[in-house]
């Protein structure tokens, strides 16, 4: 192959590499709004003061959201058992929170079940998001 033929087939490479370098990092599927409003077309609109209770409550367990998350939960926290590390939750703070449908479904299953010893109903979750939504830096 010429040098110039392997360069005019490296060029147009070479110039999508510069695009993917220049493109936005999307860092999921989803946003924390579209989780509330995911959850609010199953139950109805979340609420903020019923989420903040959901967030700062024991129900029934040793923990509430509050014990790893910070009240307000605007803050890294620290895991109640592990003592591990917990960025922020608020998405104002974290912006890629809640950005991976995926992840959330997840964590809302195992944290539910620590906190609530069950999974949380869709007006929980969505109480829950309306809160965290709310808080700002």
């Amino acid at each position: 192959m010429s040098r110039s033929s392997f360069l005019q087939r490296l060029l147009p490479l070479a110039g999508l590499c510069g695009l993917m370098l220049a493109a936005p990092v999307h860092a999921g599927d989803t946003t924390a709004q579209q989780q509330l409003q995911r959850w609010q077309s199953q139950s109805g609109p979340g609420q903020a003061a019923r989420g903040q209770q959901l967030f700062n409550n024991k129900h029934g367990g040793e923990w509430s959201c509050a014990s790893c998350h910070n009240a307000p939960p605007t803050t890294a926290g620290r895991h109640a058992s592990t003592g591990k590390t917990i960025t922020a939750l608020a998405p104002a703070v974290q912006p890629d929170r809640f950005t991976e449908t995926a992840k959330v479904d997840k964590w809302f299953k195992r944290n539910c079940n620590d906190v609530f010893k069950r999974e949380c109903s869709a007006q929980e979750k969505a109480d829950f998001m309306a809160y965290l939504i709310s808080l700002r830096r």
